[in-house]
C-alpha cells in the first residue's frame, strides 16, 4: 500500500488522507478562538482496517499542536484516539 497523503483542507474544514487519487478518510472540524473542535471522522469503507483512521487522528493532532491550538474531541473517534495515546491529552481544551 502506498503512503497516504495528509493535508488540511481549510476551505472544507477537514483534515484529509488521500490515497490512490481520492480521499480515503477525513476528520471534520470547526476552528474558533484557538480551538479545533473535531466533530466527525470518516474512513471510506474500502479503506477500513488499514490503520488510516489512526494515521489521520495522529497527523491532525500533530497539526493542532504545531499550530499552538487546543483540541476539542467532540468526535468519538478522536476522543478514543486521545485516550489510547495520552501524549495528546495536553492538547485537550479544559
Amino acid at each position: 500500500m502506498q503512503e497516504p497523503e495528509f493535508s488540511n483542507n481549510a476551505a472544507a474544514h477537514q483534515y484529509e488522507l488521500k490515497l490512490d487519487g481520492g480521499v480515503a478518510g477525513y476528520a471534520v472540524y470547526e476552528e474558533q478562538s484557538g480551538r479545533v473542535r473535531f466533530t466527525h471522522t470518516v474512513v471510506e469503507p474500502q479503506h477500513e482496517g488499514k490503520g488510516l483512521g489512526s494515521k489521520l487522528a495522529k497527523q491532525a493532532l500533530d497539526d493542532v499542536r504545531q499550530r499552538g491550538l487546543k483540541a476539542v474531541p467532540q468526535c468519538r473517534f478522536i476522543a478514543a484516539y486521545i485516550e489510547r495515546h495520552p501524549e495528546y491529552s495536553d492538547l485537550v481544551a479544559g
